[in-house]
């Protein structure tokens, strides 16, 4: 399945790893990109000897293109000189300009990308000459930049630009991906049906919690889990945590039910509060249920089985051609 996206890239299948916080690693990055879609690694706060050693181990594992993704909300300068000196096929961008970085990295060939939530952003950062976007829609799990839905804002953006770009929410399986074809979409950025691969470093109870959930057990907040990264709206699975606030009224930051409590530690011995950003990791122990579960409202079309990156993949094209072809014989009738 060849597309404007997969041609830019050099990959397979227009299937985009979402660069899903620490549930990351250098090997989902690299079982995606060895199945033909482009694996991600989320790099924005990790230390910067970190940084390089997850980039090599990527590379290890995998000759097949991938990227890295770094937000903005935080200074990317040295991430960035690593990605150059270690000749990262792609890097990704996220709330905030990437100009300042857009030069340096195009120069040695590397392939630059932003993500939007409206057609006037996207035709700022294709003015700008990046290389594609990713459109993300509100029903995004995760951090999410705007308010429009994806069935509305993939096609505003495809009739203002002309570079390829990705659909972020709501786009998770081969339905998904013949949709944002047709609304204009080059392929599609898909973040919680990988939260259910086997190489996710998701724990064990977050990936159960995604498997029961349906498409209205996610909750968008503007400020709710927001220790860690504040002012960033995000759509979660409600849990006790969200059940709780709600039940309290929604009170402001200062007034939660439970505030400063401790329910959880990772690996290091760091201590997470609730409210915290921090999603439950393999490593992490505690009150898991109550962490910050980030999912979209695509959940409910997921399904219970945890499988690897290649299969996730498989199953997806196999579906779009499925249906591709009930739609052909529809157009015969």
């Amino acid at each position: 399945m060849q597309t404007a996206l997969t041609k830019l890239l050099n990959i397979d299948f227009p299937i985009i790893q979402a660069p899903i916080g620490s549930a990351t690693t250098p090997e989902l990055a690299a079982s995606v990109s060895n199945a033909g879609g482009l694996g991600m690694l989320a790099l924005s706060w990790t230390d910067i000897a970190t940084t390089r050693e997850k980039i090599r181990e990527t590379k290890r594992l995998t000759n097949k293109p991938f990227g890295v993704n770094l937000i903005l909300e935080w200074e990317q300068s040295e991430r960035v000189e690593i990605c150059i000196q270690e000749q990262v096929p792609v890097v990704s961008f996220a709330w905030g300009n990437s100009l300042p970085f857009l030069q340096a990295l195009k120069s040695k060939g590397i392939k630059v990308c932003q993500t939007v939530s409206t057609s006037e952003e996207a035709l700022f950062f294709e003015n700008l000459g990046l290389d594609f976007l990713v459109a993300q829609g509100w029903e995004a799990g995760g951090h999410v930049l705007g308010k429009v839905a994806s069935s509305v804002l993939v096609p505003s953006i495809a009739d203002k630009i002309k570079i390829p770009f990705a659909s972020a929410g709501g786009f998770t399986e081969g339905r998904g991906l013949l949709a944002a074809l047709s609304l204009g979409a080059s392929g599609i950025w898909i973040g919680t049906r990988f939260l259910m691969a086997k190489k996710a470093n998701a724990s064990s109870v977050y990936q159960e919690l995604i498997a029961k959930a349906n498409e209205n057990d996610t909750v968008y907040a503007e400020r709710l889990f927001n220790i860690g990264w504040d002012n960033a709206p995000h759509r979660v699975i409600r849990n006790s945590t969200v059940i709780n606030w709600e039940n309290s009224g929604k009170p402001s930051i200062g007034q939660r039910p439970n505030e400063h409590e401790i329910i959880a530690q990772k690996q290091s011995g760091e201590t997470i509060k609730r409210y915290a950003d921090d999603i439950p990791t393999k490593t992490t122990t505690g009150n898991l249920e109550a962490l910050a579960l980030y999912a979209g409202q695509s959940v409910g079309l997921i399904g219970q089985t945890i499988k690897t990156a290649k299969e996730i993949i498989t199953e997806i094209i196999e579906e779009a051609n499925l249906q591709l072809d009930k739609l052909h014989s529809l157009r015969a009738k």
